[in-house]
Formats: C-alpha cells, sequence, structure tokens
C-alpha cells in the first residue's frame, strides 16, 4: 500500500506545458513570442510521448526498459497521461518502482511478472463517480487492480479527470489520512527452504535476522512467489548472496530517490 512519506516536492522549474493540451492535440513550431500556435492533430492521432514530458527521470526509462514486453505500452500510456493531467510532475524512484512528484507524492505505478498496477496516494480521497477506483490490495497493489493490456484502463479522459482530481488535492495541501498502526503480532512465516538456505551463511542469517519486519517480508514474499521450482531455486541464491552482503531485496534502488 502505497504511504505518503519523505520530503514534499513541488515545482523546481520544470518545463512548462499548457494543462488545457489534451492527448488528441500537440505543440508543434517554435514556443517563443511570435511563434505559430499550437496545431491540432487529425483524430484519432496519438502525440508523441515526449509532447507531455515535464521533468523525466532517466531511472524510469530504465525501469520501463526492464520491464516485461506485455507490461512497456501500459507503462508508457499512463507515464503519457499522467504528463498530460499535470504538466509540473516531477519523476523518480521510490521503494523501487516509479512515483510521480507535484508538491507531494501524486501517484506511482510498478510492473510485475504477470501484471501492472496504478495507485494514487490520496486515492481515498478522490471523487469515484464513474465506480472505477478499488480498495488498494483488492486484487492489485493499486487503485486499478490487475493491469494486463491498455484495455484494462479506464478511458484516457476518466483517467485525466482522476489525475486533475489528485493534483487540486495537493495544490489545496490535503493530507492523506493516517494509515492505522497494525494490531497484535505481526508474525511472518519464513518457509522452511529459505530457512534452511539461511542457516547454511551466518552473515545473510545475521542480516535477516536483523532485517525489519518489512524487509524480511519482501525477501519473503519474492521466494514464495517463484512459479517453478528452478526459478524458487535461483531466488533462494540470489537472496542469500545479497544477504550476505548486507543488502535489502530491492538494494539497486536504495538511496536513489
Amino acid at each position: 500500500m502505497i504511504r505518503e512519506i519523505g520530503p514534499v516536492l513541488g515545482d523546481r522549474g520544470a518545463p512548462q506545458s499548457d494543462p488545457g493540451t489534451m492527448p488528441s492535440q500537440k505543440r508543434t513550431g517554435d514556443n517563443r513570442l511570435g511563434g505559430p500556435a499550437s496545431i491540432p492533430l487529425p483524430l484519432g492521432q496519438d502525440p508523441r510521448e515526449e509532447d507531455f514530458m515535464g521533468t523525466r527521470d532517466e531511472r524510469v526509462d530504465a525501469y520501463i526498459a526492464g520491464s516485461a514486453g506485455f507490461a512497456r505500452p501500459i507503462l508508457k500510456h499512463l507515464r503519457k497521461v499522467i504528463h498530460a493531467g499535470c504538466p509540473d510532475v516531477e519523476e523518480t524512484l521510490k521503494w523501487g518502482f516509479p512515483h510521480f512528484l507535484y508538491k507531494g507524492i501524486l501517484c506511482s505505478m510498478a510492473s510485475f511478472q504477470s501484471h501492472c498496477s496504478f495507485g494514487f496516494w490520496k486515492g481515498s480521497l478522490l471523487k469515484d463517480e464513474d465506480g472505477t477506483l478499488e480498495k488498494v490490495g483488492k486484487t492489485a497493489m493499486g487503485h486499478l487492480g490487475r493491469i494486463t493490456a491498455i484495455a484494462d484502463l479506464p478511458a484516457e479522459r476518466v483517467l485525466l479527470k482522476y489525475i486533475r482530481q489528485a493534483k487540486a488535492l495537493n495544490d489545496e495541501g490535503v493530507k492523506a489520512p493516517s494509515r492505522p498502526k497494525p494490531r497484535g503480532n505481526r508474525t511472518l512465516h519464513v518457509p522452511d527452504d529459505l530457512m534452511a538456505a539461511l542457516r547454511t551463511n551466518r552473515k545473510a542469517l545475521a542480516t535477516f535476522t536483523g532485517f525489519s519486519y518489512s524487509n524480511r517480508k519482501e525477501y519473503v514474499e519474492w521466494v514464495t512467489e517463484a512459479k517453478r521450482d528452478e526459478t524458487r531455486r535461483r531466488r533462494l541464491e540470489t537472496a542469500i548472496g545479497w544477504l550476505a552482503e548486507g543488502k535489502v531485496r530491492h538494494w539497486k534502488y536504495a538511496g536513489k530517490c
């Protein structure tokens, strides 16, 4: 579940775009005084992705490029619509996946082995007149459920409406609802094969034992979500190697947010 954390980031000189520009239009020609005005595209013709880019992050480019084939067009489409709905948005990586910032966190997207997810930071505060948003965790991590193709997404005009709502909440300084603290003892079941592998490496075991509940859970879920025995075996070996070096599951992105 997405939660508010970290410093609030706002407009830091990102390239400006026309907030009213819709995906059926694009800017052309010289933007200086006296240059040509925006020229509408023929109906049905999509704009270039860069026409809606505010502040891009190369790590997001790399994240999309490294995602599964089915996921890349979904992530590119979401990215384009986010920038169209909030031209001053800034990109970053948090917790290993792309986040979009505008006076705080606006929304995020992620790809997995067989689906993508998309969520708003303040999704519970958005007016859901179309009944599109679902409770986080019902079928996936975000508010749009499991996304396996662009066809699974709401219509672009609907998604733009939600993005502009989210932008307005951040403009008004509305805080995200606080997350209730979990009750009772959080017990994490560590599978036998992972526990056996940890016992073969003292450094890995010490790291795992000293990790927070969330860091340990990330490793457990990564191992147990493997569909094939061979995949699980490889993940076990990789996990022990990373843990022996003191690394969290998403160590590649740690400190880069």
